[in-house]
């Protein structure tokens, strides 16, 4: 039996010749983490779509085994776009990343809401160290989009941005309210909009706060529910991403 080969993702500003120099950072991963030696195999991906194989080289450096303009695999951007726009909980924010990565999010967009307790968002470097980490554990070859942290009020304040107006606004407390699942049963993205998505937007532990709600459904953001007991913030965005990829998935299917 083949033997399951680890991913190292490059990206492809780095990538320029069949012979890649890796940093000391990725050159201690292969060689202390994943014990590699020179001549031992691996994947390397750039985080758009394209995947090689390679080699470990005795000066630290991967050398592709495909050419670089012919990869071994490459897969168009994922569509339709998902993305979650959520204030970040107090505690676990780097889990709470990664988790929303391995099930398939595009785009994360963090929020500053008028009852948030969390941070605004990890530093630039830190996140993009999670979202590089979690896209080699999960075998993705699309790196999702971290966006700076803005106020929840300058996303709700806007009609939705995706997907023909289409932006669901995670809600609790409220009778009445499509599940999410429900709401997502029906849609099927024509050729024109396969490629904007959908975006779900998720408060703070504290929810929404009047005028954050009020703002957003006059903007026509449309209210969802994601079930009958009160979820803490990185429950709700675990569970919508898990339905937000399932219902990508069964649109392949």
């Amino acid at each position: 039996m083949a033997r399951e080969l680890r991913r190292l993702l490059i990206p492809p500003e780095r990538l320029a010749a069949q012979v890649v120099a890796l940093e000391p950072a990725e050159a201690h991963y292969l060689g202390r983490v994943l014990r590699l030696r020179p001549g031992d195999r691996f994947d390397l991906v750039d985080g758009a779509g394209r995947l090689w194989s390679a080699k470990l080289s005795q000066g630290n450096g991967a050398v592709l085994e495909q050419p670089l303009q012919a990869p071994l695999q490459q897969q168009g951007p994922p569509a339709p776009l998902l993305e979650l726009a959520l204030a970040l909980p107090r505690r676990d924010a780097d889990v709470l990343l990664r988790m929303v990565v391995e099930l398939g999010i595009d785009r994360i967009s963090p929020l500053r809401a008028e009852r948030s307790v969390g941070p605004d968002g990890p530093r630039p470097e830190r996140g993009a160290a999670i979202l590089r980490e979690a896209v080699e554990q999960c075998e993705r070859l699309w790196q999702p989009e971290l966006r700076s942290p803005v106020a929840a009020t300058a996303l709700l304040g806007l009609p939705p941005p995706h997907g023909a107006g289409r932006g669901l606004l995670a809600s609790s407390r409220k009778l009445g309210l499509p599940l999410l699942q429900e709401l997502l049963a029906p849609l099927v993205p024509g050729p024109a909009t396969a490629g904007e998505g959908l975006v779900v937007a998720i408060g703070p532990e504290g929810g929404w706060s009047p005028a954050e709600e009020g703002l957003a459904l006059e903007q026509g953001w449309q209210p969802v529910s994601l079930g009958p007991t009160i979820l803490r913030c990185s429950t709700a965005a675990v569970a919508a991403a898990a339905l937000l990829s399932h219902w990508r998935q069964s649109l392949v299917s």
